[in-house]
């Protein structure tokens, strides 16, 4: 565990958190009430309740919401325009976390005056609108505020990593990113997680660590954004390719195959780009992979088995508007990859199914009969 004030003040909570219960295999959570957070934060800032915005209404964003009210704080959910925020408030929860109703107290809202007075702002948009949120709420923010990006993706034009993008559009603002194997689905009904808090100052990491740690949320902190965010993008990325093969009826040996060979690639890109390779060993790497790779609640694996099947699938899923991010990371990492000078066959591949229509089953025989090698 990390050695943090948040992570040993936690430890002794967690002999806790397999109570029986009724529902979720008999196994419950203690209640977020027996923890003591870390809430003090660098410079200035004192613990207790805070006032939080997330932007983006999306399935992680209500997630993140819901888990950050849960632990004491002031939260606003942010929607893009005002008739989702009209939507999510008459149906009482969000169409694609069904069942799971949002809390009494969550602020649902349009407007981007919500960041005025926040001391932490959460944005969950999907990574193609990080720019236009960051542009939307620019005039109402604190000076202060720290900025966190829960969206995995890398701007295609650019190149720039979320975190980069809020840099570069709110300049002056502490940014971080949290990121790691973390489906909304289970995370919005308590189901324990990890994930992992990444900020080059080690202050910022661990500040971000404790306010969304809880006994049911377990975070990390890490200086390594750089590898934390690409391991976020390129695992989407890899979770369509491992769905592809399952689509065209590949067993598990060749998803195994996939998500072995990707960790050799991204560990490549990692370095290249100034980060820690060892990253995507951890949780926003391997730990996110196999979570993408294998799970039917994953967007972008259930896009890969559908275009395996011969279905076409673009930067959406039908009527749940759930978008597969891996459709716009495989031209951005790709991109990314080329400019650094790092070669990806895996990443390759799927850009050219998406967006060159080459053929699944050649791609695959392809990436099987390359030039012999050494493993590393």
């Amino acid at each position: 565990p990390a050695n943090t004030r948040a992570d040993s003040s936690e430890q002794r909570f967690f002999d806790k958190l397999w109570a029986p219960a009724a529902g979720w295999g008999g196994l419950r959570p203690a209640p977020c009430t027996d923890i003591k957070q870390q809430t003090d934060p660098p410079g200035s800032r004192q613990g207790g309740k805070m006032k939080i915005a997330v932007l983006g209404s999306g399935a992680w964003g209500t997630a993140l919401a819901m888990l950050l009210q849960k632990n004491g704080h002031e939260v606003s959910l942010w929607s893009y325009c005002e008739e989702e925020s009209h939507t999510l408030r008459e149906r009482g929860e969000n169409k694609m976390l069904p069942g799971v109703p949002l809390p009494k107290g969550l602020a649902l809202t349009h407007r981007e005056d919500i960041v005025a007075g926040c001391e932490l702002v959460v944005f969950a948009p999907p990574s193609y609108a990080m720019r236009q949120t960051a542009q939307r709420v620019k005039p109402y923010l604190t000076p202060g505020t720290v900025l966190v990006t829960v969206a995995k993706g890398v701007e295609p034009e650019s190149g720039l990593r979320m975190s980069e993008i809020l840099a570069e559009e709110l300049p002056g603002y502490a940014v971080a990113a949290l990121s790691g194997p973390s489906h909304a689905e289970e995370v919005a009904r308590e189901m324990p997680t990890g994930c992992v808090a990444a900020c080059p100052e080690k202050a910022i990491a661990e500040w971000v660590q404790g306010i969304f740690m809880n006994p049911s949320f377990r975070v990390y902190s890490s200086t390594d954004i750089t590898g934390v965010e690409l391991c976020g993008a390129a695992k989407n990325i890899i979770a369509l390719a491992a769905g592809m093969a399952e689509g065209m009826g590949c067993g598990d040996n060749a998803k195994a195959l996939m998500m072995s060979r990707a960790l050799v690639e991204l560990s490549a890109l990692i370095k290249a780009a100034g980060g820690q390779e060892n990253t995507c060993f951890g949780l926003a790497g391997m730990g996110d992979m196999i979570v993408t790779c294998t799970s039917p609640h994953s967007r972008n694996h259930m896009a890969g088995v559908a275009i395996g099947r011969g279905e076409h699938v673009a930067g959406d899923l039908g009527e749940r508007h759930a978008v597969v991010e891996g459709y716009y990371a495989a031209q951005s990492v790709t991109a990314l990859a080329q400019k650094l000078g790092v070669h990806m066959p895996i990443c390759e591949c799927v850009y050219d199914i998406l967006f060159n229509g080459k053929d699944p089953a050649a791609a695959l025989t392809e990436l099987m009969l390359r030039d012999k090698r050494s493993e590393f």
